[in-house]
């Protein structure tokens, strides 16, 4: 009897155990690993690209649910980045150009990783997430540093990057000439630059990319070495393929030059806004680069060269990342998804760089892949409008958290299970005046006029007048003027107003029918008054009358 008695013991003991691993089991939390790239428009061969070469995207892809129109707030780096990391828009934040940090503005507000740390997430990031490291927000948003110390490569540190002497010479000369004719705060500007690319035999680490993805794979294997039961939010923010365009030669070899094609639309939409292009500012910055004209078609496929094999060497370290991860076992227990901060125009509309309004600028790729994805979703695409702003509230509800209540942005959870679901209809995105703020969105500077951007600024300046005529007003477009845009499932609508007053007249309408003009040919709005109309009072319900309807 004794015997029974202890037996019974020993299963209602164990019964308890296993009950009580059954219920600790789904409350595990998923593991997120958030790879951000800088600058890649949707070139990946996932995306239709002829020539990306892109194996370890193009894969991610195939086993995940790719996003065919997704778009981000604004089409450059601080403000896209501040608005997807904090989940609220650009002028929410008051962040509009690339010198403002987000938290001298909004010290208490709650960023994704951050939020992740107040609810048990270990969380570390390397390379470029945030702007630079100054807008880093190290303190708030980690809860540890990368795992430096585990690392056994040295970390490069030449003048400009470049590997090759010649390169790190003409940096060097760039930058005295500039300071020598400008002053000591040109280069604040970043008018003394080096080369704009650069093909050398080296290893993947010797540039930032591929030393920040091994960086990030060490620092995922001390984590779970340290904590193995903690989920984690890791960061991997890949630099390129933003200017310079420097990669190994390697990945310059996987393409022939010869079956590059250029850009075929290589004038601005007819009837466009004259503000709504740059004359190529961020690049013509770099030595080699003729600081006006066209840009002659050798020259253009040796950049658009360059920039193909900085984005399959970005491609490469997401692929080691991705690798690293099933390696660890943590696979089935983590969502991967991958975005990019805005697009970039490789000659389109007779342009390189970004800063526009129109879609070559604004569209960005994103790929997300889960755990629990079902069978008949995994490879499919998904053509809902969706914006990098949902993405905080998204992978806080798949990480089952309650939403905070600042977020801008809407969960795109629902599509995950059913991509063709009804959804928003409109996506927006905004820019301050492209022809006459400085790259980095700020206002024009005196020290830009007084360089060989002055005779540029001149040029376009008369074009705005000539078009605007009495409109025209100097301080209104050069430091309050905004195009904003609200892209729908057939249009891109664009209003220029002063966007310190929500109620102002616009000053230009530009309307592109996707339909019948998916490269944005020509502006159609003179000809549509009616459509317009219709659309101004779709877009004047903003983005809080724009979300789409979930049903419970």
């Amino acid at each position: 009897m004794r015997i029974v008695n202890i037996l019974f013991l020993l299963v209602l003991i164990v019964s308890c155990k296993t009950k009580e691993v059954a219920e600790e089991e789904p409350n595990k939390k998923p593991n997120i690993l958030f790879l951000a790239i800088d600058d890649l428009r949707p070139e990946i061969g996932a995306y239709g690209s002829e020539i990306a070469i892109t194996p370890n995207l193009d894969k991610l892809a195939s086993q995940g649910l790719l996003f065919n129109n997704a778009y981000c707030q604004e089409p450059i780096c601080s403000p896209s980045r501040a608005s997807l990391m904090t989940g609220a828009r650009p002028e929410t934040i008051k962040v509009i150009e690339n010198f403002t940090y987000f938290r001298d503005l909004n010290p208490d507000i709650l960023t994704l990783p951050q939020y992740f740390w107040d609810n048990g997430y270990e969380t570390s990031s390397t390379g470029k997430i945030y702007h630079n490291e100054k807008f880093g927000d190290a303190k708030l948003s980690w809860s540890r540093e990368p795992a430096y110390d585990k690392m056994t490569i040295e970390k490069s540190n030449t003048p400009g990057g470049y590997a090759l002497t010649e390169n790190q010479e003409l940096f060097r000369k760039s930058t005295a000439e500039v300071i020598e004719k400008y002053g000591k705060n040109a280069p604040r500007n970043g008018l003394g630059k080096g080369p704009a690319y650069e093909k050398a035999d080296v290893p993947d680490t010797f540039y930032d990319d591929g030393y920040n993805a091994e960086l990030a794979i060490v620092t995922l294997k001390d984590m779970l070495e340290k904590n193995p039961n903690k989920p984690f939010f890791l960061g991997m923010g890949m630099k390129k393929p933003h200017l310079d365009w420097l990669a190994p030669k390697k990945y310059w070899d996987l393409y022939n030059p010869e079956d590059i094609k250029l850009a075929t639309q290589t004038t601005g939409p007819e009837g466009g806004a004259a503000m709504g292009l740059h004359p190529s500012f961020e690049l013509r910055a770099r030595y080699g680069i003729p600081k006006k004209g066209p840009i002659s078609d050798t020259l253009a496929r040796t950049l658009k060269h360059a920039y193909l094999a900085s984005v399959s060497y970005v491609d490469a370290q997401i692929g080691k990342m991705i690798n690293a991860l099933d390696e660890a076992g943590v696979r089935d227990n983590t969502i991967i998804i991958v975005w990019s901060d805005h697009g970039w125009h490789l000659g389109d509309m007779g342009i390189w760089g970004k800063a526009t309004n129109y879609e070559i600028a604004t569209r960005v790729p994103l790929i997300i892949w889960t755990p629990d994805m079902q069978e008949s979703v995994r490879g499919t695409k998904s053509n809902a409008l969706v914006e990098l702003v949902d993405i905080y509230p998204t992978l806080t509800e798949l990480a089952g958290l309650t939403l905070p209540e600042h977020l801008e942005g809407q969960s795109f959870v629902p599509l995950l299970s059913n991509p063709d679901k009804e959804w928003k209809p409109a996506a927006f995105t905004q820019f301050p005046t492209p022809a006459l703020r400085e790259w980095a969105a700020n206002p024009l500077s005196k020290g830009m006029r007084e360089t060989y951007f002055g005779p540029l600024i001149e040029e376009v300046e008369g074009k705005i007048k000539q078009q605007l005529g009495d409109k025209w007003d100097r301080p209104l477009f050069e430091n309050y003027l905004m195009g904003y845009t609200m892209r729908t499932e057939r249009y891109r609508f664009m209003v220029w107003r002063d966007y310190r007053d929500p109620a102002a007249d616009p000053v230009f309408f530009e309307l592109y029918d996707h339909q019948k003009d998916p490269t944005e040919t020509k502006n159609i709005a003179g000809q549509n008054p009616e459509l317009v109309a219709k659309l101004l009072e779709q877009f004047n319900k903003g983005w809080k009358g724009n979300m789409a309807i979930v049903n419970p």
